[in-house]
């Protein structure tokens, strides 16, 4: 299974609200600087014009990139899913068996881990070492992950 193709509705409502940013609030204030640069005359030596109009296409590349990339994506509705095993979407507190370290972890599709999260929560995308590691696990079983930085131990404190 493709799990790269899912999303929460938190996620999706994040690439939602950076697309409505980037064409109501960035797009436009660009598009006024590609104007006062046109302004200041000769647009081959113009630093100002050639800085406004790269801003511009990169912010049209972005917003094309995630209105193609939200149309593929399925919307998961994670509040349904019991709270007794890690699955997609929900959040698991867990206890570094080394260190001692506990963490908030958030198992969330691989386009949300760019949008900021809950204060003390990481996301981790599914795809991910940690995030196929911690799922199907239940409280109390130890997630052993397999990093690039080595192995790690997770004792699943909570889930919700």
């Amino acid at each position: 299974m493709d799990f790269t193709q899912f999303i929460t509705k938190p996620g999706m409502d994040s690439i939602q609200n950076r697309i409505y940013d980037l064409m109501n609030n960035e797009r436009p204030d660009v598009i006024k600087a590609v104007t006062i640069a046109r302004e200041m005359g000769d647009l081959s030596e113009n630093a100002e014009y050639k800085a406004a109009k790269e801003r511009q296409r990169a912010i049209d590349h972005e917003i094309d990139f995630l209105r193609r990339r939200s149309a593929q994506l399925k919307v998961i509705d994670t509040s349904v899913f019991p709270k007794d095993t890690v699955r997609f979407g929900l959040y698991c507190r867990t206890k570094d068996t080394d260190t001692g370290e506990e963490q908030w972890f958030h198992v969330v599709g691989v386009d949300e881990i760019n949008f900021p999260e809950d204060e003390g929560v990481m996301a981790v995308s599914i795809a991910s070492p940690i995030g196929k590691g911690l799922l199907g696990k239940k409280p109390g079983e130890i997630a052993l992950i397999q990093a690039p930085m080595g192995e790690r131990k997770l004792e699943i404190l909570e889930i919700k």
